[in-house]
């Protein structure tokens, strides 16, 4: 038996999305999954439940319950929700032609979200993401993940949870979810108790709806700390481990995550660097991109932004031209290239990317030589498996089985506009292995010294801490640094409107 859930659009005003429990037997079981949308033809049956009266210890027969003995029913692969693996054969050559164009990039990054203008490069990432690389089984039995993960940083009103949305829509399996409304048991998995039986019975959530797919999570910045590590499993080892009322199991969770998030300041603050991102180094490192969306004031961008609104509110969209592709023929073209391809690296390739990955950590070296100051690389082996990530879903797109030079070239381009660029303009210098190291060794120096002088439950003026170590020539950014990260830690507090500080441990 199964449930089904009343459709949020078609809920009337006022009301509560009503459910009723269906009958599935015989050649209809497994015919869907959660998250599906079902027409359902069938009878409208009652049977009897017998409930224990807790007081009495008395059984009371004679409530009867309603259910739906389900006779036909029909998958709807249209709009967010899973689609179909089916095609025909006159689509399947449409596809192969689509393959063979020599702009197809261009075209599918195109057509994804046409209505918001401009951030070409994150939306070759996004179909980078909804393509994806290629999941590989190692002999020894682990596994190393293809799905591609991307977070958007930025100011508000750039249009990040519009791409959201339409990613949602256009994905073969898409969820949407935002932060504030997500706990740790929504996203992963819970175990609950069923009213009927009162067993312990286990219920996915967001991240594992969308096995196969892409789980959007908005306000990502507004998450709880706690309910933000539950998903550090889910997104490298795609899989959520639970034992919980006596149920130890391993659920699959292999879905992209594309996040959207705010700076702390909800504004993006240059001149505080670090500071503007409040997320852990652990959860930073597992995405392969991180675009910092910035909202800059330019008059002739600006004119050309407000003609393009105007445009859409006033119906006045021009058509698409020939060959563009339709939301639906885009999510058709993308399940049948996750389900029919996966590429590897050539051998060209391979040594191309390794010879670049070598370049990038020796001209740093040199760069460390010349400025007499050592910097930490923020190319790592993580990031070096999502260059070839990237590098699969761009040949994934052709339906070619191996990835040429162009797409290794294409995949550092967009790695470097978007990951590194953010590291190296000291954005992301808050994250571990993109600040100097003589910044960190500052910062440890800062940290023992302020524990030092401050015993545990006093209270010192934050502007005398900052004074005393500018004394002492620290710079005025390690110690505000060292005092967020203390207080994120909850060693210290904030006291009378911010202007006093007590040590609490």
């Amino acid at each position: 038996s199964s449930g089904i859930n009343a459709e949020y659009g078609h809920i009337p005003t006022g009301d509560m999305p009503r459910h009723i429990q269906l009958y599935v037997d015989r050649t209809l079981v497994d015919k869907m999954v959660p998250g599906n949308k079902v027409q359902v033809v069938g009878i409208y049956s009652i049977r009897k439940t017998a409930e224990k009266d807790s007081k009495k210890e008395k059984i009371t027969a004679g409530i009867r319950r309603p259910y739906i003995r389900v006779i036909g029913l029909e998958v709807d692969s249209s709009g967010p929700g899973r689609s179909l693996n089916k095609f025909s054969a006159e689509e399947e050559d449409h596809f192969k032609k689509l393959a063979e164009r020599d702009d197809i990039y261009d075209l599918i990054s195109r057509n994804i979200a046409p209505s918001i203008f401009g951030s070409e490069d994150i939306k070759k990432s996004i179909a980078c993401l909804l393509f994806g690389g290629s999941r590989k089984r190692m002999p020894d039995g682990l596994t190393r993940r293809g799905d591609i993960n991307l977070l958007l940083l930025g100011d508000p009103g750039t249009a990040k949870s519009q791409l959201l949305k339409f990613v949602e829509k256009c994905s073969p399996i898409g969820v949407y979810t935002s932060g504030k409304g997500s706990s740790a048991a929504g996203l992963t998995a819970s175990v609950m108790r069923d009213p009927a039986t009162r067993c312990f019975v286990m219920e996915g959530g967001a991240m594992v709806l969308a096995d196969g797919g892409v789980v959007c999570i908005d306000e990502f910045d507004k998450m709880r700390e706690d309910d933000r590590v539950a998903i550090h499993e889910a997104m490298e080892q795609q899989t959520i481990s639970i034992a919980k009322a006596g149920i130890t199991t391993t659920l699959n969770t292999r879905c992209s995550v594309f996040a959207a998030a705010n700076s702390v300041f909800g504004r993006w603050d240059d001149t505080k660097g670090e500071e503007n991102i409040d997320f852990m180094p652990t959860i930073l490192s597992r995405f392969d991109m991180i675009y910092i969306v910035k909202d800059d004031h330019n008059e002739s961008r600006d004119t050309t932004i407000a003609r393009h609104v105007m445009k859409i509110h006033l119906n006045r969209e021009q058509a698409a031209s020939e060959g563009e592709m339709s939301i639906e023929m885009l999510k058709k073209y993308i399940a049948f290239s996750r389900g029919r391809c996966g590429p590897r690296l050539s051998e060209t390739s391979a040594s191309k990317l390794g010879h670049r990955y070598v370049v990038m950590r020796t001209s740093a070296r040199e760069h460390e030589h010349e400025s007499n100051k050592r910097l930490s690389i923020p190319i790592t082996v993580r990031q070096l498996e999502s260059i070839v990530r990237i590098a699969e879903s761009l040949a994934k797109m052709r339906l070619e089985p191996f990835t040429t030079d162009a797409d290794v070239e294409e995949s550092l381009r967009l790695f470097q506009v978007s990951t590194l660029e953010s590291a190296m303009s000291g954005t992301l210098s808050g994250v571990e292995g993109l600040t100097a190291l003589e910044d960190q060794e500052e910062v440890r120096k800062v940290e023992k010294q302020l524990k030092q002088r401050f015993p545990i439950g006093s209270q010192v003026s934050e502007s005398r801490i900052i004074q005393d170590f500018t004394k002492q020539r620290f710079s005025e950014r390690s110690v505000r640094t060292v005092l967020n990260i203390m207080i994120r830690r909850g060693e210290l507090q904030h006291r009378m409107q911010r202007r006093v500080v007590l040590r609490v441990k």
